[in-house]
């Protein structure tokens, strides 16, 4: 439980707003990640974590630790994370709790692909890491191709 707990203190806590927002927030960071614009493919990149009744922004690299899992995240991974996460506060989506946490690293924005709800139809949106999913095998979607 020490490995959870010092995990969960290096991702970014957040507090919704409503209930409802939860939702807003998962749907929102399909969207959002790194894009393979020649196949017309979308990575995400961040997902929400509801843990211990706490929520949390973290990138899917932590989400592999969470599980005991080798990982290679590195500085660049947390700065889209740091990023995706200030956009959602800008949006009024959410708000930060430990807004110290990342501080000095946010990746700048074109490293980021939002893709508008309106387009996301013409775009396979895949995830790296599924949660409650820790098989490690790949998902067929009906949104593309889902890897864990």
């Amino acid at each position: 439980m020490n490995h959870i707990n010092a995990l969960l203190d290096t991702f970014i806590e957040i507090r919704l707003h409503t209930p409802e927002d939860f939702l807003k927030i998962r749907e929102t960071l399909s969207r959002i990640g790194v894009a393979s614009g020649k196949d017309h493919i979308l990575f995400q990149s961040v997902h929400i974590l509801h843990k211990q009744g706490r929520y949390y922004l973290t990138h899917f690299k932590e989400l592999f630790a969470l599980d005991g899992k080798e990982t290679n995240i590195d500085v660049n991974d947390l700065g889209r994370r740091n990023a995706i996460a200030r956009l959602l506060e800008e949006w009024h989506l959410c708000t930060i709790l430990n807004p110290l946490i990342y501080a000095d690293n946010f990746a700048p924005l074109h490293q980021i692909r939002i893709i508008p709800h309106r387009e996301k139809d013409q775009w396979k949106l895949a995830v790296k890491y599924t949660m409650g999913k820790k098989d490690g095998s790949i998902q067929q979607g009906t949104k593309g191709t889902t890897y864990t």
